[in-house]
């Protein structure tokens, strides 16, 4: 066996059960495969790394909305309802000309606002941006259908979207698929934009080419702090206030051998490589938090959420300015597309649906999205909920509910009905977030996708696999992204109560091997369970728990959340 690899495999009496969710907190659509199955058994203990120091184990809990302290509010504010402007819902006609007038009244008014569309299918073929704060979109429930005829390919190139154009052409970026005879230049839309875009305004988007790239505005140098402890001293507090939301940034400074590379990944002859975008550019933060500062006690500040990594010296921690939205939702409608011809990964049409670009403490509620390439993408947002969101329809998708460059993000109840390359996915610069309450049905991959994504969990999900090939294995924990971005994943990402669905006859002899990254390091893998007995091989120096055993308590989230709160 490959000596990166870890194999474990353990075997325990199956239990026969007629209740298939039991305390599960899933989707009320509840499950497709029959109901009647062999489980595992339940575990009678908590798992050791819960109630022992070691190994380590993040606090999850501050993932979400105000940092998971509260429930999602109700949407209030002054409402701009479509209809005063001219949308009629199911006349066939285009109404992108009325909804725009709403958009850009209720943009003028000075407060919380509103834009509202009654129950009915409205026709839309132009972006509607979100470019301030206290915004909210809202329909009356999945009965609100926003139907886009056209991928946003048909459109001029959005702005923000100049540079990612011009780093796809200078780098020559293609799909190339011999077997297929596709030789095909990555759209714009592979993995950004939507129809429904939150962004600030002016802001430079997802950054790419070094000429671009300017000194951040640094409020404050960090000279003390310690991994997951609450306070850090700072050289200056001078442009610092009180509820402050600031971007905290480690950078590494010392090359491809570099401790903060260490820090993040462990051992490096543990796993083959490190990608070079890991050093090639000494000026652009490897590590990034966002958080707000709670109290001041001289040079001491108190943040919301805990320290990510220590504040060494050697990685040039800084407290710098984040411009960026509040208070931004969108809630209770169904965005859907037409069932448009699949070419192939990375050259997606553009029928994206919700892009969210530089949020914080905002929400996503109650929405299905029908037949998109992407359903709800995301770049630079933190302390934000996505939750109750359905994928469905027969078009094949890069990303249904998708995670890059995000802090404390939960994703909650996801039910991802059709079929993705990428099923639930831990992007780029992914840290401290979650997917939580989540179902996959079809071809599901648990998605770490390299590019110093870290700390991130897996909660309470269940997947229903297709039916196995003779050797009965299946890439569940699949490590996806460029080779100059790897390993797949860096220390402490975790994976918690995990129910495995086969379609095969259950029987203690027909062991299912689940496969992970070869290069995930020091993952946490606890309560992985099924119908089947489960084997699983992953990545080096892996903690492993309550393998084939169902967890104890069911959302290690929701523990650790009501641990915070005594």
């Amino acid at each position: 066996m490959n000596s990166y690899f870890q194999c474990f495999s353990i075997f325990f009496v199956f239990l026969l059960a007629s209740n298939v969710l039991g305390d599960e907190q899933f989707p009320e659509k509840g499950v497709t495969e029959k109901s009647d199955r062999l489980l595992s058994a339940h575990a009678k203990s908590i798992p050791n790394i819960i109630t022992e120091r070691s190994p380590y184990l993040p606090d999850f809990s501050y993932a979400g909305y105000k940092n998971g302290n509260i429930s999602l509010p109700s949407v209030d504010g002054k409402i701009f309802n479509v209809t005063d402007y001219g949308a009629i819902a199911d006349d066939g006609k285009d109404d992108s000309e009325s909804v725009l007038k709403a958009i850009e009244a209720a943009k003028a008014f000075d407060g919380p606002v509103v834009v509202k569309f009654p129950s009915g299918r409205f026709i839309l073929s132009e972006i509607l941006y979100i470019d301030r704060s206290d915004f909210a979109i809202q329909g009356v429930g999945l009965e609100t259908t926003l139907f886009y005829p056209r991928p946003m390919r048909f459109l001029d190139t959005p702005p923000q979207l100049l540079e990612l154009s011009e780093y796809l052409i200078l780098n020559n970026k293609r799909q190339r698929e011999r077997a297929n005879n596709i030789d095909l230049p990555f759209s714009l839309y592979a993995w950004t934009g939507g129809y429904l875009w939150a962004r600030v305004p002016g802001a430079r988007g997802k950054a790419y080419l070094k000429e671009y790239d300017r000194p951040p505005d640094v409020l404050a140098n960090v000279i003390e702090g310690v991994r997951g402890n609450l306070s850090v001293k700072v050289d200056d507090v001078g442009r610092l206030r009180v509820g402050d939301v600031i971007k905290l940034e480690w950078y590494n400074v010392e090359g491809r051998n570099s401790s903060l590379l260490k820090e993040l990944y462990g051992d490096p002859t543990r796993f083959s490589i490190i990608g070079s975008h890991h050093w090639t550019n000494a000026n652009r933060a490897l590590v990034t938090q966002v958080t707000k500062i709670l109290s001041m006690d001289g040079d001491q500040l108190q943040l919301a959420d805990p320290l990510l990594i220590d504040a060494n010296r050697d990685w040039k921690p800084k407290l710098v300015r984040w411009e960026h939205l509040e208070n931004v939702s969108l809630s209770d409608f169904t965005m859907e597309f037409p069932n448009g011809v699949y070419i192939a990964h990375h050259v997606e049409e553009g029928y994206n649906g919700i892009y969210l670009e530089g949020v914080y403490d905002g929400f996503v509620r109650n929405i299905e999205i029908i037949n998109a390439d992407s359903g709800i993408l995301t770049d630079d947002i933190a302390n934000v909920t996505l939750e109750d969101i359905t994928t469905s329809g027969p078009h094949r998708a890069h990303y249904t509910v998708h995670m890059g460059s995000v802090y404390n993000v939960l994703a909650k109840r996801v039910r991802v009905e059709n079929t993705a390359e990428h099923p639930l996915s831990f992007n780029t610069y992914a840290v401290k977030s979650v997917y939580k309450d989540c179902e996959v049905l079809s071809y599901p991959i648990l998605d770490q996708h390299s590019g110093a994504n870290h700390q991130n969990l897996f909660d309470n999900i269940r997947v229903h696999l297709p039916f196995l090939d003779e050797d009965r294995t299946y890439p569940l924990f699949g490590g996806g992204g460029a080779s100059y971005w790897k390993p797949s994943h860096g220390r402490f990402s975790t994976l918690y109560n995990i129910e495995v669905v086969t379609r095969e006859e259950p029987h203690t002899d027909n062991v299912v091997t689940l496969k992970g990254p070869r290069d995930g390091v020091q993952s946490r893998l606890i309560g992985i369970h099924g119908n089947s007995p489960l084997e699983i091989q992953y990545g080096p120096d892996a903690h492993m728990e309550q393998i084939n055993q169902k967890p104890r308590y069911t959302s290690l989230y929701d523990l650790q959340l009501k641990e915070r709160q005594k």
